[in-house]
């Protein structure tokens, strides 16, 4: 027993933290866009923080509950309800058999996340339940949601200790620009002085080709030394592409294993979130940061995770 899918909402999928070991072979890691949002969810209820869980986008899924269980919705406000009610965010709540949980509508952010206390009964594909979509891989027979979709509660929970501090304060996404520090390279050197200038002063703007696989930003063009392409090599998470026409594309979770346009710098990990939970239509702007800067954030990210599952799980962490 777990849920019932009534209306599966726009773009709702099963994600983890993803799938890796399989780049070379073509398979993409997948997993939260927004890991940050994602972490915290599960942690909210019990679960490890790599568990899998649901991702929304824009407009969340319409779920009814055949068993009692424990959730936790994090990331953008998608103005959730139970039973037609404002559920709070960024806090476990206890559901019960028969109820019903649906969503108004993106209120600030894009994509949302709902963990379930003791996790989903997901088969895993490649040591993973994340959904890769092109590939029909993992989650729901490898895509989104849909009406007549069940999904079964592996170890459904009633009680977890200091449920009423289980909560902690909701992140707000910004609505107008969006800042992202970059680290430079590998393959800055096919980039122009003055391309490379352009690319951190001028800020661009997000257009409607976003999605798990990329982001593609309309501005000026940034200039290349050649034609912008380079021998195919393996793409990672954040990386930012400049094809022949400089528009930069920034490839997220579901991108390419490979590719052959240059890239000019990575989104640094802590970021990533904040272009997961932007819009069409929002300026971007890159500021250069130094490895070092990138691996200290990181790790203090990684730091506040487990304490935060420290504080509120102790040794009960599944």
């Amino acid at each position: 027993m777990g849920i019932s899918v009534e209306n599966g909402g726009i773009l709702t999928t099963v994600q983890d933290e993803g799938r890796f070991g399989y780049q070379a072979y073509g398979v993409s890691t997948s997993g939260a866009m927004d890991s940050h949002a994602f972490h915290i969810a599960n942690l909210l209820v019990g679960n490890k923080m790599t568990e899998g869980a649901l991702e929304m986008t824009f407009m969340g899924p319409t779920l009814t509950f055949t068993c009692d269980n424990i959730i936790a919705v994090t990331g953008g406000d998608l103005m959730p309800m139970l039973d037609g009610q404002p559920m709070p965010m960024y806090q476990a709540v206890l559901v019960r058999k028969g109820q019903k949980l649906q969503f108004g509508g993106a209120r600030n952010g894009c994509r949302g996340y709902i963990a379930f206390a003791g996790g989903l009964e997901i088969p895993e594909v490649m040591g993973s339940k994340s959904t890769l979509l092109r590939n029909n891989l993992g989650g729901v027979k490898g895509r989104k949601l849909e009406k007549g979709d069940t999904i079964a509660f592996t170890a459904p929970k009633t009680e977890l200790s200091n449920m009423e501090n289980r909560k902690v304060p909701a992140d707000i996404y910004p609505a107008d620009e969006v800042v992202l520090r970059v680290v430079l390279g590998p393959q800055d050197d096919e980039f122009t002085e003055r391309g490379i200038r352009s690319f951190f002063w001028n800020s661009g703007v997000i257009t409607d080709e976003f999605d798990r696989m990329g982001c593609r930003i309309e501005r000026e063009p940034i200039e290349h030394k050649g034609d912008g392409n380079i021998n195919t090599d393996g793409i990672s998470l954040g990386s930012i592409q400049v094809p022949a026409n400089g528009k930069p594309i920034i490839m997220l979770a579901d991108r390419q294993s490979t590719g052959g346009y240059a890239k000019i710098g990575t989104v640094i990990s802590v970021d990533l979130p904040k272009i997961a939970q932007s819009r069409p239509g929002q300026k971007v702007r890159f500021i250069q940061v130094s490895l070092e800067l990138a691996q200290s954030l990181y790790i203090r990210e990684r730091n506040k995770m487990l304490e935060l599952d420290e504080k509120l799980n102790g040794q009960e962490a599944l």
